[in-house]
C-alpha cells in the first residue's frame, strides 16, 4: 500500500463537483490527488508535479479544451510518458473521431488514451480502471 500512497494523480476537469468526486475516489484508494480546472493549469501542474497518471475531462471551455489538451500532452517530449484516463460525458468513439478530425500532421497524431470512462463514472469502476492503468504502466 505504501507504493500506491505515493502515486500522484492529476485530475483536470472544469466541473468542481467532478474534481471533488474523483479526488474522493482517489483518496479512498490511497492515492494523492492533484486538481486543475483547465487544460492550461493542468499542463502547468503536470510539469510542476510529475504525476503518475492524469484523469482528463474531454469537454472543457476555451481553446485549451480536453481534446487539444490531450494532444498537447501526447506530443510533449516531457509529458507524453504520463498515462491518461479520459473522463467525459461523450462516448469514447466520439472522442477518438474528434481527435482524428483535428488535422494534425500525421507525425503528430496522438495515440489512443490508456483508458476511457464515461461520466458519470461509478466510483468502484473508476478506482479499478485507474489501478489497472497504473499496473500496466509499471
Amino acid at each position: 500500500m505504501s507504493e500506491k500512497q505515493r502515486k500522484k494523480i492529476l485530475i483536470i476537469d472544469d466541473e468542481a463537483d467532478m474534481r471533488m468526486f474523483v479526488s474522493t475516489v482517489l483518496e479512498t484508494g490511497g492515492y494523492q490527488p492533484l486538481v486543475a480546472e483547465s487544460g492550461e493549469t493542468g499542463i502547468a501542474a503536470a510539469r510542476r508535479e510529475s504525476p503518475d497518471l492524469i484523469v482528463l475531462d474531454v469537454m472543457m471551455p476555451n481553446i485549451e479544451d480536453g481534446i487539444r489538451t490531450y494532444h498537447l500532452f501526447r506530443t510533449d517530449a516531457e509529458l507524453k510518458r504520463i498515462p491518461i484516463v479520459m473522463l467525459s460525458a461523450i462516448a469514447r468513439k466520439t472522442f477518438l473521431h474528434a481527435i482524428s478530425r483535428l488535422h494534425f500532421d500525421e507525425k503528430d497524431s496522438p495515440p489512443d488514451p490508456e483508458a476511457y470512462a464515461e461520466k458519470p463514472p461509478e466510483a468502484g469502476e473508476l478506482a479499478l480502471l485507474i489501478s489497472q492503468v497504473l499496473e500496466n504502466k509499471g
